[in-house]
């Protein structure tokens, strides 16, 4: 499978909260800035910049390019930590978020993903990974375990079917997600019977 056609590993974590958020994003190349998003791109600065270092026998490697061919995912990690084991160095991916821990669990499936590429690239398994949230300023373990990995590949297979159909879906109303997105002026969820957009601002030209 080429690169390009591997899906984004952040469409997993956009697919879970909203499939339309990651339809417009990712098919239809939209996005739009908040300040949500903008403290995201501050607290991944250092993570976004390739480079290695060691300390206390640890080898971290930041914005380390991911793929699974096999799984058709690729991306970039922001932190990949090699902890040495008698065995040998156990691979541990890190996930900067800015928020808090959510009730959903987007973020965990990303992460996941991101451990089953390593497990792909490196032939040895990735039991467990972090997610270090902004406003809490400390990690959250993340248990790789069946029920986990069971959510992250049914995932991948249905955002690979968003992909295929190049369908953006309907907008669906939901306070709790939708007030909080990005792209909620370019969504328009709150639209009468969801109705084009198109054909919104013909009737308010009519009016």
């Amino acid at each position: 499978m080429e690169d390009d056609d591997l899906i984004p590993l952040s469409a997993l974590q956009h697919y879970l909260y909203c499939p339309r958020q990651c339809a417009l994003i990712h098919l239809e190349q939209l996005w739009a800035d908040n300040p949500q998003t903008v403290e995201g791109h501050l607290l991944h600065e250092r993570a976004d910049q390739p480079g290695m270092e060691q300390r206390h026998g640890i080898k971290t490697i930041t914005a380390m390019p991911l793929a699974s061919p096999r799984l058709g995912i690729g991306g970039v990690a922001d932190v990949v930590e090699f902890h040495p084991t008698p065995a040998g160095e156990i691979p541990r991916p890190v996930e900067y978020k800015r928020g808090r821990p959510k009730a959903h669990r987007a973020d965990e499936v990303q992460l996941c993903a991101q451990a089953m590429c390593l497990e792909s690239m490196l032939n040895q398994p990735v039991p467990e990974g972090d997610l270090f949230y902004g406003k809490q300023r400390r990690r959250k373990t993340i248990l790789f375990d069946d029920s986990l990995r069971r959510l992250t590949l049914e995932t991948i297979a249905r955002t690979r079917q968003l992909f295929d159909g190049c369908r953006t879906p309907k907008a669906e109303y939901q306070s709790s997600r939708c007030d909080h997105c990005s792209l909620l002026d370019l969504c328009q969820p709150r639209l009468a019977n969801h109705i084009p957009v198109s054909q919104w601002l013909r009737q308010q030209l009519e009016e």
